[in-house]
């Protein structure tokens, strides 16, 4: 199986140039170390539209994995999972539950997160929602790591 992975942060300020993404770099770099093909982050404003139209871009461009950071806290236009809800075919709740239980450990502000994680059944990919903190994105990720490659696998038919 070819692992290919694509990062999207989500933010306004970084879309706009006004702030440098620092939290999908980090994403990107822990998936290459892991072995996962994994370009450059696409950097998209906030909104469920632009989010919804990033993840079908990466779909179609190949990605089996995409992880997004940012856009999942309270604020009026963090939207990334309602934009994510309109493109995964099945929700994995365990995945966010298990991130937001992380979150919450290391600060209680990590209970805000309204992150998902789902499966696109028709084309062998798992989508799982990271807030955009630095800190957040790197406990997530080897909580991403450690089932991404069985969930794909299951998705493409291999065995229990």
């Amino acid at each position: 199986m070819q692992r290919t992975a694509l990062v999207v942060t989500v933010s306004d300020r970084s879309a706009a140039g006004e702030r440098t993404d620092t939290s999908g770099p980090i994403a990107v770099a822990v998936l290459r170390e892991a072995g996962w093909i994994c370009d450059a982050p696409t950097v998209v404003a906030d909104g469920a539209d632009n989010v919804e139209a990033a993840l079908h871009a990466a779909l179609v461009a190949g990605a089996r994995l995409i992880v997004t950071t940012g856009g999942t806290g309270v604020s009026p236009r963090d939207e990334t999972p309602e934009g994510t809800a309109r493109v995964i075919t099945r929700e994995i709740p365990g995945i966010a539950e298990e991130l937001r239980r992380r979150g919450v450990a290391e600060k209680p502000a990590g209970m805000l997160t309204r992150g998902l994680a789902g499966v696109v059944d028709e084309d062998s990919a798992l989508i799982v929602n990271l807030p955009g903190s630095t800190a957040a994105v790197r406990s997530g990720m080897p909580v991403i790591l450690s089932i991404a490659a069985h969930v794909i696998d299951q998705l493409s038919g291999g065995d229990h």
